[in-house]
This record gives structure tokens, C-alpha cells and sequence, in this order.
């Protein structure tokens, strides 16, 4: 039986308010960095880097198995740093629990015994932990929370009780499940009381990460990161300076700009304003980028976040202008646009290129009849198909290194991508167009994995699986 989980929405954030001041935009994908950036490039360039390389992140998520059929062994192994595995879910007293316990453990693939002895994991889990052993410099997180997920984090978080479960058992099923640290997607956080009990839910899974490091594998140093949202209207509303003193990286979800909640079709995931075409770019990265560096954010601690996916808008006649609206997205308009801005259902699409909400897996990019566009002053990409009043926002290849170039040039952190199932194979893969971007293999984070869990509750992994 399919679980449950995969009728659910399981996405990362996204946001709502439009940035209020406009931008001028540079005008070719090569040309210098947006002019309203200078100022955060002066301070950001004299700040060292305080990791081994860029990250190259890539979310995989635990109903990708089904649909997608994606598996674990498919990923990227050799060009990325992190896999984000998402998600977990989140009990009603603050435990941190499997979501689908079929994917995370119970799954059988064809190396997989029937008859192996003792208590074992299997599944996502087994098949992440070889990855790790294969590739070292290939660090796994759990991810916890995600759109579903995410009205279970307020209750919890405002208690000392409800916190300090939620972080033993996120601490317990990473030690368990052999992964390096805990990724949080908590969407959102909506007023000044939960402001604070976010960071001190940050706060207490810093300190039992620590706890744990010391006691279990000393010198080591587990992750603790969060899906950042990349809309005033929801990192407004954050302490981040008091949030970051716990974090790791911040991956901001710099994608979802437009959707079946507007009115007009936009740019999805673009890294400036087209002032010349405001409908089409109500938000940018760049903006985003600049606030969080302004509140105090260490340029080289943002991850920055590309769709592996589509924004689609039926019957219109170009960029930036109206569209057709089926019932579901009337729907969605009635919603508010912090709530809609997250539907990102790429979970069961697989087969099929398009969804209800709109959404095309980028593997599935250009349709046929689609003319592949650049938008010099937004940077960035999409298609129309003008005969079918078709229109996609996605990155392609191109946009893609227009962003690792971003990257670099502001200082960031590295790249994230949601998610893994979308990607393309080969030269056209966009997270292998920005890791050679940002130096390849050399240039990437090689911080070593941890393959020692003496204290996991299943066998396997505590044996270091061997023999695989």
C-alpha cells in the first residue's frame, strides 16, 4: 500500500511580500553583479570563508522512492556535500519520528538480505549510509518538518518539555539512522513569541548535538542547519541574528516567487527585479540576499536554493501578463500566499509532466513546442510556447551558472536544491552545472562524514554495515 504520506504536501517555504525598492539590473548573464550589491560585496568579500569549500546541498526526499521512483542510489554522490533527507514528522508532545517508515527503513532493495540476523535498518536509511561510505566527503541530514508538517512546530517549541523532546529525538533517530546532523524546515514562524522559541529550539539542538559529539564521537562536529525563507514578509518576522548563532547554514528557498496564487505569470526563481516588467518579478534573491547579510548574516553561512522544477501558467500570451485560471488555482488565490507560496508537489509527478498546482519536474523541460527564453535583467530563464499559451519558469543550465557565478562572486555558502528527482542526467544536470561552477570536486566542501555510531539501535549500522 502507498503510505498515506504521499497524498500530503511535504514542500519546502516560500514567501509573499514584494520587495518594495526597484533595482537596476545588469544586462547579460556575464556581466557584473546587480549595482545594488556593491555595498554588500565590499564588506562580504573580506570575510573568510570558514569552511573547507562551497556546499552543494540536494534535498531527497523519502516519497521519491514511489512515484519519482528515485532512489537513494541515484543521487549525485560525487558532486555534492549534503543530502537533506526530508521528512521527518513531528508528534503532538514534540518526538521527532519516521514519516514513512517503509521508505526510511523497512524497503528491501536487491543487495538487501531476507535472512541477515538481528535488528537492521534497510531501506532510504541503509542505502544513504552506503553512499556515505563511498563517498566521504557526502554528509546526511534529517530534515524535519517541511509544509506538512510545519503547524506541529509551534506548540512544541514553546515549552522548555516540548523542546528538549523534540531535539533527544531528532538527536536519536540521526544517531540511529547514521546521518551528521539535523536540517529544521519550520514554516513559519508568525510572531514575536515564536521568533524566540525558534531560536531557543535552536539552541537546545545545538547544545545536544554537542552533548552528543562529546560523548559519542569526539572532535566531531554535527550539522544543524534551516530552510530559510527568502520573503520579507517571513524572515521579517525571524530573530536572525539570534538564530544564527546556533546555525551551521542557512538554505534559503530562493524559488516559488510566482505561482497559481498570482494573477499575472512571473519569474519563479530570479536573482534580480525587471523593473522594465514589474508583474513579472514581484521578489528577487538578490534582495533577499541583501537583507539577511544586512541584519548580520555571514554571506559564506547562505546556501542558495534553485528549483529542480517548473512554474506553469496556461493560456497567456507572454511574461508578466495575465493567464487562464483553472478552479484549483482560483482556489489557491483565496488562500493566503504564505500558505499557497508552498505547494510545491513535486512528490508524485512522475510520469506525467505537469500537476494540478502547475508544477513540471525539470527533467521534463522544455515541452514540445517551447522556446527556451533569458530575461537579461531578472537573470533568469523560461519557456513559452506561444501557440499554446503555455508558459514555464525554471532554471536551466544557463541560469545556473549565472548563479554559481553569483555565488562566488557574493561569497556564499554553496547551492540547494529542492529536489532530487527533477534533476536532469549529464551536462544538462543543474547541480552538476553549478558545482563545476563553483571549482568542481576541488572546490567543494571535503569535511569527512561520520561512520561511527556505536550506540545505534540497529545492528547494521552500528557495524559500520559490513561487507557492503
Amino acid at each position: 500500500m502507498v503510505p498515506l504520506i504521499l497524498l500530503l504536501v511535504a514542500p519546502l517555504a516560500h514567501f509573499s511580500t514584494v520587495s518594495a525598492s526597484p533595482l537596476s539590473i545588469s544586462s547579460t548573464p556575464s556581466s557584473s553583479i546587480h549595482e545594488s550589491t556593491d555595498h554588500v560585496l565590499r564588506t562580504i568579500n573580506q570575510t573568510k570563508r570558514e569552511t573547507s569549500g562551497y556546499r552543494n546541498a540536494l534535498y531527497f526526499t523519502n516519497w521519491g522512492i514511489y512515484g519519482a521512483n528515485y532512489q537513494p542510489q541515484q543521487l549525485p554522490a560525487d558532486k555534492i556535500t549534503h543530502v537533506l533527507y526530508a521528512f521527518a514528522d513531528i508528534g503532538s508532545d514534540g518526538e521527532v519520528k519516521t514519516s514513512d517508515s517503509y521508505s526510511d527503513l523497512e524497503k528491501h532493495y536487491p543487495t538487501d538480505s531476507w535472512n541477515d540476523q538481528g535488528v537492521n535498518a534497510h531501506g532510504c536509511v541503509k542505502q544513504l549510509y552506503l553512499l556515505k561510505k563511498r563517498n566521504r566527503q557526502l554528509k546526511v541530514l534529517l530534515s524535519i518538518g517541511g509544509w506538512t508538517y510545519s503547524p506541529k512546530f509551534a506548540p512544541v517549541a514553546a515549552t522548555d518539555t516540548g523542546r528538549q523532546k523534540f531535539c533527544d529525538s531528532a538527536i536519536t533517530l540521526m544517531k540511529d539512522w547514521g546521518f551528521d546532523g539535523l536540517d529544521i524546515d519550520w514554516e513559519y514562524p508568525s510572531s514575536p513569541s515564536q521568533a524566540q522559541d525558534y531560536v531557543n529550539l535552536l539552541a537546545t539542538c545545538r547544545a545536544g548535538l554537542d552533548t552528543y559529539a562529546s560523548q559519542h564521537a569526539p572532535g566531531y562536529h554535527f550539522t544543524l542547519t534551516a530552510a530559510a525563507p527568502a520573503g520579507p514578509q517571513n524572515y521579517d518576522a525571524l530573530d536572525l541574528p539570534g538564530m544564527d548563532r546556533y546555525l551551521d547554514a542557512w538554505h534559503l528557498m530562493a524559488y516559488d516567487y510566482a505561482g497559481p496564487w498570482d494573477t499575472t505569470t512571473g519569474h519563479q526563481a530570479n536573482l534580480f527585479l525587471n523593473t522594465d516588467n514589474p508583474p513579472a518579478t514581484k521578489y528577487s534573491t538578490d534582495r533577499a540576499v541583501a537583507d539577511y547579510t544586512a541584519r548580520g548574516i555571514a554571506a559564506h553561512k547562505i546556501v542558495l536554493g534553485l528549483p529542480l522544477y517548473g512554474r506553469a501558467f496556461e493560456g497567456t500570451q507572454g511574461l508578466g501578463l495575465p493567464y487562464a485560471q483553472s478552479q484549483s488555482q482560483s482556489q489557491s488565490q483565496n488562500q493566503t500566499q504564505s500558505q499557497s507560496q508552498s505547494q510545491n508537489q513535486t512528490q508524485s509527478q512522475s510520469q506525467s509532466q505537469t500537476q494540478d498546482n502547475g508544477v513540471m519536474l525539470y527533467r521534463d523541460l522544455p515541452r514540445v513546442g517551447a522556446n527556451e527564453i533569458w530575461d537579461a535583467s531578472a537573470q533568469a530563464s523560461y519557456s513559452f510556447d506561444s501557440a499554446a499559451g503555455e508558459l514555464v519558469s525554471y532554471d536551466t543550465p544557463a541560469s545556473a551558472a549565472v548563479k554559481a557565478q553569483y555565488i562566488l562572486d557574493l561569497g556564499l555558502g554553496g547551492a540547494v536544491y529542492w529536489e532530487a528527482s527533477g534533476d536532469k542526467d549529464g551536462a544538462a544536470s543543474l547541480v552538476g552545472v553549478v558545482a563545476e561552477g563553483m571549482g568542481g570536486g576541488g572546490g567543494l566542501d571535503e569535511t569527512e562524514n561520520l561512520l561511527g555510531f556505536p550506540d545505534s539501535r540497529y545492528d547494521n549500522i552500528r557495524a559500520g554495515v559490513p561487507g557492503e
